[in-house]
């Protein structure tokens, strides 16, 4: 769809996170859990809830689904490649507007054979590939295979710690793609950043806007009693900046 702003996109954990996304105006969600690991795939009893919801408020496009299987790396083995299709496979039929996927081959380089099953079982979705780009050495021919494959979009910092640091790399990468592949800055994203990043000629930039709360304990082997809920502040905020 064309627009004369960059978009916002929200990682968020929850269906509570999809209804702050809606109501602060931000463009799409990326739908994971698990963000302190650097988000993994949520469930399907959460995407079906997101889409739903998203749907009520007249908004099909609004929910992506992060689909990466576990954290560490970015090379797996066949039975993750293959849950990671399963998982493609539903996020499409649950409703999804989009997945946002990524695998690298033993090389470091982008496994072209894997992202072109992930594609053809995506289907008419959009596809975004996540900051595994960050580890490549060699970005542009990296972004050269992404168009290739019909992928949508890239999420990137730069292959900075932080989108801002590596603002001068995304620059570079959007005149190189030249439309041809959406340039989404994510990675450390603050809100002051947010004008820097679109001057430097993103299509979109990416952040959690987390807060973490404090819930009763949980006892023995219940884990942390805080959790992440989505800050609307921050979210209104960075839609606010696009403007």
């Amino acid at each position: 769809m064309p627009r004369n702003r960059a978009a916002v996109e929200i990682a968020v954990q929850d269906v509570a996170g999809v209804r702050v996304a809606l109501a602060a105006g931000a463009d799409r969600v990326e739908l994971c859990v698990a963000l302190g690991t650097g988000g993994l795939t949520p469930s399907a009893g959460l995407v079906a809830a997101a889409v739903e919801e998203a749907a009520g408020a007249g908004r099909p496009d609004l929910v992506h689904v992060l689909v990466r299987p576990r954290g560490g790396g970015f090379v797996y083995d066949a039975d993750e490649l293959d849950t990671t299709l399963a998982d493609v496979r539903f996020a499409r039929r649950a409703g999804a507007a989009g997945v946002v996927v990524g695998a690298l081959d033993e090389t470091g380089r982008i496994d072209r054979a894997a992202l072109e099953r992930f594609v053809a079982a995506a289907g008419d979705l959009d596809v975004t590939f996540h900051r595994a780009f960050d580890t490549l050495a060699d970005q542009d021919t990296a972004a050269e295979t992404l168009i290739d494959l019909g992928v949508t979009r890239v999420l990137t910092s730069g292959g900075a710690a932080r989108s801002i640091d590596g603002a001068g790399r995304l620059r570079a990468l959007a005149q190189r793609v030249g439309g041809r592949l959406q340039v989404m800055a994510g990675g450390g994203v603050r809100v002051q950043d947010i004008p820097e990043l679109i001057a430097a000629g993103v299509d979109a930039v990416h952040l959690s806007a987390r807060q973490t709360v404090s819930g009763p304990s949980s006892g023995p082997g219940g884990g942390d009693a805080h959790y992440d809920i989505t800050d609307p502040l921050t979210v209104r905020a960075a839609v606010a900046a696009t403007r």
